[in-house]
């Protein structure tokens, strides 16, 4: 049996209301045995905590603020509430933040501060950002650069950038989550990820979101992270093996379990 890690899944989302507790079991079966749930902004928080209770051994919660809840008449109140949950416990990491400018450039300014303010948390906290980058490689960037004092480091979730933006990130002391989109046919993934040494990739769903082929069009789950870890093995011409022991092996060393 592979172990894999799904390193970004939002398993407390309500497209799972139905079978949300066999979905998670279906994974652990698959060998999915770890599951890192990013936070989105406070209406999540609940589900979130109800679902790491239930399986405290394989969900793990992490709190932040996500780009596209960064809205001026509400964000510094939510990083209160952020703030507040982080004095509370420990969290697996801190996001997902990062910035987003598919859906509303006029908040760049906020989501920049946002995220700026998160990886101070993150340092802080000695815990691992989970960066959110929509049409915004360059700003996102930019951010971790200005945060980076040699304590930052994290996982640019969903990875979708040029060899150049990957070598960047990796430089800056992030690892790339590489999701179903490198199952796609268009994708350019395949190509840039050939090379990435493998020490710096770890998996990802986005569950409900970016299923795999042969899934898409239905909803993503943290067992279809099985089909990315194929794509990987294909693309870089290694055994499968050895993709889920490294790339396990990466996601215990940047969450430090």
């Amino acid at each position: 049996m592979l172990t894999l890690i799904d390193t970004h899944a939002h398993l407390y989302s309500h497209k799972f209301d139905h079978d949300r507790s066999d979905m998670v079991r279906r994974a652990i079966v698959a060998g999915v045995t770890r599951m890192y749930l990013p936070n989105i902004d406070a209406e999540s928080i609940e589900g979130m905590l109800a679902l790491e209770a239930e399986f405290p051994d394989n969900c793990f919660a992490m709190m932040g603020l996500h780009p596209s809840s960064v809205q001026p008449d509400t964000y510094e109140a939510e990083l209160a509430t952020v703030e507040k949950w982080l004095g509370q416990r420990t969290w697996a990491g801190i996001g997902e933040t990062g910035i987003d400018l598919y859906w509303d450039k006029t908040t760049l300014g906020i989501q920049q501060i946002s995220f700026a303010r998160q990886c101070e948390w993150a340092k802080d906290l000695g815990r691992p950002i989970i960066m959110h980058s929509r049409q915004a490689n360059r700003e996102a960037i930019e951010v971790v650069r200005q945060a980076q004092d040699g304590r930052l480091r994290g996982i640019f979730h969903c990875f979708s950038g040029t060899l150049e933006e990957a070598k960047e990130m990796i430089e800056l002391g992030f690892m790339l989550g590489i999701g179903g989109t490198l199952t796609y046919p268009k994708s350019e993934l395949p190509n840039v990820l050939r090379e990435i040494p493998l020490e710096h990739i770890v998996l990802e769903t986005d569950a409900p979101y970016l299923p795999p082929v042969p899934h898409r069009g239905k909803r993503n789950e943290s067992a279809f992270v099985r089909h990315t870890a194929d794509a990987l093995s294909e693309a870089k011409v290694l055994p499968l093996a050895e993709i889920a022991r490294t790339t396990t092996a990466n996601a215990l060393r940047m969450f430090r379990e």
